[in-house]
C-alpha cells in the first residue's frame, strides 16, 4: 500500500478527533480500528461540556444536536454525590462558552459520531487489526495489520497510537520500566440497568467505604435506564481480592438504591476494563515517527476515572505538534517531544491534584464527609468531578 502522511491506530474519541483535525489540515490520513462502527466500548459514558465545545469547533455541533434529538445522548444539568456517612451534595454543571451541555453519551453512539466526522473531513477509514508497528533502526515507519484475512504492511510518515489502554503501539515502544504501575491504574465494572427510577438529568456518585478510593455511579440514559458501575484502584483491588460483581450487587442492595429498582435490577452488557491514570510521572508519549494520545498514553483522571475530555485535549495538542513537525520536515522524537510538554502544561496540574485527593481520601475517608457537608460545590474535590467527568 502507498505511504500515508499519518496512520491513526484506533478510532475512539482520541483517534477520531486526531484524524478529523489532521484531515481538515489537508494531510493524507488513514484511520484504523479493529471494529466496524457503531460499536460498544466499555466506559462510564459521561462527557463534559468542555469536550463537546471542542468537538463543536471542529464542525460537529449539528451531528451532536441530531444525536440528542434521536435520544442517543442524554443531556445533564447537575451532579449528585453521596459521602460515606450519607451527606449529600448537588451541584450544577457549567455550560460551554456556546451553551454546550454535558451528556451521558453511550459510546455505541458517541464514538460513531466522531468516527463518521473524521471520514466526512477527509480521513479514510479501514477496519484492520493492527498487529504491531513497523520499526526500522528505532524509528516507527508504519504498521503491520490484518485486513480482510491478509497481513499488510502500510508505511507512514507518522503513526498515532490511539488504541486504548492495551495499545500495541504503547506496549511495543514504551520501555518496560516506563509502564504504568498498579497505584496509578484502576479496574472498573460497567453495566446498563433497565429498570431504575433515575434522577432526571443528574449523574450520581456514591463514595461508599467499601470501594474507596473508588466510587459507584449511576449515569442516566433515559426511560428508566442508566449506565451503572463502580471502580477502584488496581493495587487495592488486587490486595483485597475483591470481586467487582459482588460489590455491584452490594451497591444495588443498599436501601436508597434498592427502593428505586422497578423490577429487581435488570442488568445487561456487564463488562470490566482497566484504566491508566495520568498521574504517573515521566512517562514517554513520543517516539521517532510516532506519538500516543488518549488512553494509549494514559490520560485518565485519577479521581473521577474520566478520560474522554483529556483524550480530546491530547488529540488537539498532538495535531498541533504533528502539523509543526511536518512543516519542518522532522518527525523525530526530538521534534515531537514538545507534545509531552504541552500535555504536561494542559493536564498535569489537574492530574496531580486529583491523585493527591484520591490518596488523601483513601487514608482519611472522613475528609469526604467534611468536603461534602461543609465545602459543598466550592471544594476542589467537587469541582474536579464537575469538570472531569
Amino acid at each position: 500500500m502507498k505511504e500515508r502522511d499519518v496512520i491513526v491506530v484506533g478510532a475512539g474519541p482520541a483517534g477520531a478527533t486526531t484524524a478529523t483535525i489532521l484531515a481538515q489540515k489537508g494531510l493524507d490520513v488513514l484511520l484504523l480500528d479493529r471494529a466496524q462502527f457503531p460499536r460498544d466500548k466499555t466506559c462510564g459514558d459521561a462527557v463534559p461540556s468542555g469536550a463537546i465545545e471542542t468537538l463543536g469547533k471542529l464542525g460537529m455541533a449539528d451531528k451532536i444536536a441530531q444525536s440528542v434529538s434521536r435520544g442517543e445522548l442524554y443531556p445533564l444539568e447537575q451532579m449528585y454525590l453521596a459521602s460515606p456517612k450519607g451527606h449529600e451534595l448537588v451541584a450544577t454543571f457549567t455550560k460551554g462558552n456556546n451553551g454546550e451541555a454535558s451528556y451521558v453519551a453511550p459510546r455505541l453512539y458517541f464514538d460513531a459520531l466522531i468516527q463518521q466526522h473524521a471520514i466526512d473531513s477527509g480521513a479514510e477509514f479501514v477496519q484492520a487489526h493492527v498487529k504491531e508497528p513497523v520499526v526500522e533502526n528505532g524509528r516507527i515507519t508504519g504498521i503491520q495489520a490484518r485486513i480482510n484475512d491478509s497481513t499488510e504492511t502500510i508505511p507512514a510518515k507518522m503513526v498515532i497510537g490511539a488504541d486504548g489502554v492495551t495499545s500495541v503501539i504503547t506496549r511495543t515502544m514504551r520501555p518496560k520500566q516506563n509502564q504504568h504501575v498498579d497505584k496509578h491504574r484502576a479496574v472498573a465494572l460497567r453495566a446498563y440497568i433497565e429498570d431504575i427510577e433515575e434522577m432526571p438529568k443528574t449523574v450520581e456518585f456514591y463514595m461508599y467505604d467499601e470501594i474507596l478510593p473508588g466510587y459507584a455511579w449511576i449515569f442516566p440514559t433515559g426511560n428508566h435506564t442508566a449506565n451503572i458501575g463502580l471502580g477502584m484502584r488496581l493495587d487495592i483491588f488486587r490486595k483485597h481480592k475483591i470481586k467487582l460483581e459482588d460489590l455491584l450487587k452490594k451497591f444495588l442492595a443498599f436501601p436508597d438504591i434498592k427502593k428505586r429498582l422497578l423490577n429487581g435490577g435488570q442488568l445487561r452488557d456487564i463488562a470490566t476494563w482497566q484504566l491508566n491514570f495520568g498521574s504517573q510521572k515521566h512517562l514517554q508519549h513520543t517516539f521517532d515517527g510516532a506519538l500516543l494520545v488518549g488512553d494509549a498514553a494514559g490520560f485518565i483522571n485519577p479521581l473521577t476515572g474520566g478520560g474522554i475530555h483529556n483524550a480530546i485535549i491530547s488529540a488537539t495538542l498532538a495535531t498541533q505538534t504533528i502539523v509543526e513537525a511536518f512543516a519542518k520536515g522532522d518527525t523525530s522524537r526530538a521534534a515531537l517531544k514538545v507534545y509531552e510538554e504541552r500535555c504536561h502544561q494542559a493536564m498535569w496540574r489537574s492530574m496531580n491534584r486529583s491523585y493527591f485527593l484520591q490518596r488523601t481520601l483513601m487514608h482519611f475517608p472522613f475528609m469526604i464527609d467534611f468536603l461534602v457537608k461543609r465545602m459543598k460545590e466550592n471544594s476542589m474535590f467537587a469541582q474536579t468531578f464537575l469538570s472531569k467527568l
